[in-house]
C-alpha cells in the first residue's frame, strides 16, 4: 500500500547551526517541502542580513532536496522600516518569553513594553508565532500563558498569532475562542505523557520543553487533530542535541523526531482511522493560515515495516530502535548506527 502526501509542511523546526545542520537538516528535506525555521540562534536571527546568510547554509545542507525554508525573526523591538524591509522574506516573528527555552535568554521580560511592535506587526500582516509558557511551576507554563494570549487575541484582532507547540486542553479550548489564533502540535505531544519521561527510569530524550502533561491533555489534542481542526497544523519543534548534552546533568530539553515525522504521523492517523485527515494537518490548514502557496511536491509514503536506527551520528532519534509500519518511499540509506 501507497499513500501520497501532497506538498507536506513541517511549521515548527530547528535546524541548528554548522555541523549539526548539516546533519539533521536532509531528514526534514527528504520528506517535507518546506518548514517553518526557528530563529532562536547562539547569536539569535533579530536582523535581516542574519536571516539571509542562515537561509543560504540551510539551503545549501538540503543539497538538491527541494525543501523552502520559512524563515522567522527573533522577537525584540523593530521599527517599522526594518519589519517592511523583511516582509517579504520571512514568514512570522517569533516571541520567546525570556530564558524559557534553548538560547531565548534575549527574549521578551516585559510585555506591558512589546505592545508598540505587536502593533507594527498587525499593520503590516506579519504573523507572530509565540512560544506560550511563563517561568512558573513547570505543569502550569503554558496555563499560566494563556491570558496573555487572550491579551493578544483581544487586543490585536487583525493580528494572525500562532500558538506554538500547544499541550493542554485548555489552549485547546482557547483556540476556538478566536478565529484569528492557530496552533502549531508536534508529533511527540500526539504521543507521550509525562509519565513517559519519568514514571520510571528518567527518559533524556523525552525531555522537552514545554514538557509533556497528562492523559487528559493528550487526549484533547487528540481528539482536536484526528477531527480535523481547521487551524490546527503540524510543527514538529524537532530539536536535535548531541549526545553529550541529553546524557548529563542539566539535561538539554528538545526531541529529534525529524526522521519519525512522516512515517510515524502517518501511522497514528491510521490507527485512529482518520488517514484522509492527514493532508489537512501537516498541509492544507498551515498554507491557509499562512497565506502561503509553497512549489507543488508531492511524497509518497509504503506501508512498509522499517526500524528506526537507534542513533544518527551524534543525536539519537525519537523512537529509536522502534518498528513502524509506514515508510518514506525510496527512503535514503541511512548513516544511523545500531
Amino acid at each position: 500500500m501507497e499513500l501520497t502526501l501532497d506538498t507536506p509542511l513541517d511549521l515548527h523546526l530547528h535546524l541548528r547551526e554548522q555541523e549539526m545542520l548539516s546533519l539533521v537538516a536532509p531528514f526534514s528535506a527528504a520528506q517535507f517541502a518546506g518548514g517553518v525555521i526557528m530563529p532562536n540562534l547562539v547569536q539569535p536571527v533579530d536582523n535581516l542580513e542574519r536571516l539571509r546568510a542562515y537561509r543560504k547554509e540551510i539551503l545549501a545542507a538540503c543539497g538538491d532536496l527541494p525543501f523552502t525554508p520559512y524563515m522567522t525573526l527573533f522577537f525584540r523591538r523593530y521599527s517599522r522600516n526594518e519589519l517592511l524591509e523583511a516582509r517579504d522574506e520571512i514568514i512570522g516573528v517569533k516571541l520567546y518569553p525570556a530564558g524559557i527555552t534553548t538560547q531565548s535568554e534575549g527574549g521578551v521580560r516585559d510585555f506591558d513594553r512589546i505592545g508598540d511592535t505587536i502593533a507594527l506587526l498587525e499593520e503590516l500582516d506579519i504573523p507572530l508565532l509565540v512560544h506560550g509558557e511563563t517561568n512558573g511551576f513547570v505543569m502550569d507554563r503554558e496555563h499560566e500563558f494563556l491570558p496573555v494570549y487572550q491579551w493578544l487575541a483581544e487586543t490585536f484582532p487583525r493580528l494572525r498569532i500562532v500558538m506554538e507547540h500547544i499541550t493542554t486542553a485548555e489552549a485547546v479550548a482557547l483556540l476556538d475562542r478566536f478565529d484569528h489564533l492557530a496552533a502549531t502540535v508536534t508529533l511527540h505531544h500526539l504521543m507521550i505523557t509525562l509519565d513517559d519521561v519519568a514514571g520510571g527510569l528518567l527518559q533524556p530524550d523525552l525531555f522537552c520543553k514545554p514538557i509533556a502533561k497528562t492523559p487528559r491533555d493528550r487526549e484533547a489534542l487528540r481528539r482536536a487533530v484526528f477531527s480535523g481542526h481547521p487551524r490546527l497544523f503540524f510543527g514538529s519543534d524537532s530539536a536535535p542535541h548531541p549526545r553529550h548534552k541529553k546524557e548529563c546533568c542539566g539535561c538539554a530539553a528538545g526531541i529529534f523526531s525529524a526522521p519519525v515525522a512522516l512515517p510515524m504521523l502517518a501511522q497514528l492517523f491510521e490507527e485512529n482511522d482518520c488517514l484522509e485527515r492527514l493532508d489537512g494537518f501537516i498541509s492544507v490548514n498551515g498554507r491557509n493560515f499562512y497565506r502561503i502557496t509553497p512549489l507543488p511536491r508531492q511524497v509518497a509514503l509504503e506501508r512498509i515495516p522499517w526500524q528506526v536506527p537507534e542513533q544518527f551520528e551524534t543525536v539519537r532519534s525519537f523512537l529509536s530502535g522502534k518498528t513502524l509500519s509506514w515508510r518514506l518511499k525510496n527512503q535514503p540509506e541511512t548513516t544511523g548506527n545500531h
